[in-house]
């Protein structure tokens, strides 16, 4: 697949700014469109907000059973501050009702730990701001790391084992 550069180059930032991490130049047709078209195109559409698009696809991923993914859409929605920890308790609630309980079920559970992910990386820079040591475990901040870590090790990303709704 060609690419235009500036196509390129927009769709690498969109896709940057829509999932607030660095995303780098990749490989293949499968990348291009992705980049190209999705996000350089289709996410800078006019006539909806970039919160208005992830509302929406947060709604399609849900009804799809796309739980895998769902989590880095609740992230994404936090840190860039287009929903808060209410917005998101409301979704699920809302969400239950066309999407079935179960679920609603699994969505809350992946809400309550993206708003638990978002509080603790929030609370680690608040700290590293104001100087802090992380690392000393006789402080909240120490713990905070090492609940960090412990996370990153096993965190449940809603697959396999048993939500709220029963799945598992």
């Amino acid at each position: 697949m060609e690419s235009d550069p500036d196509k390129r180059r927009v769709g690498l930032e969109t896709m940057a700014d829509v999932y607030g991490w660095e995303v780098s130049d990749g490989e293949g047709d499968f990348f291009g469109y992705t980049v190209d078209h999705l996000f350089a195109d289709i996410w800078n559409r006019p006539g909806l907000s970039r919160r208005d698009r992830r509302l929406v696809l947060l709604g399609l991923l849900i009804g799809a059973n796309h739980h895998d993914v769902t989590p880095i859409q609740l992230g994404a929605t936090l840190d860039r501050g287009e929903l808060d920890a209410d917005a998101l308790r409301e979704l699920v609630v809302f969400v239950a009702h066309y999407a079935g309980w179960p679920a609603g079920a699994r969505l809350f559970n992946q809400v309550e730990k993206a708003i638990s992910d978002d509080a603790r990386k929030r609370a680690a820079a608040s700290d590293a701001a104001a100087g802090s040591d992380p690392s000393d475990a006789g402080t909240a901040a120490g713990a905070g790391a090492r609940a960090d870590a412990s996370d990153a090790a096993g965190a449940d990303t809603g697959e396999g084992g048993t939500d709220a709704g029963g799945e598992g």
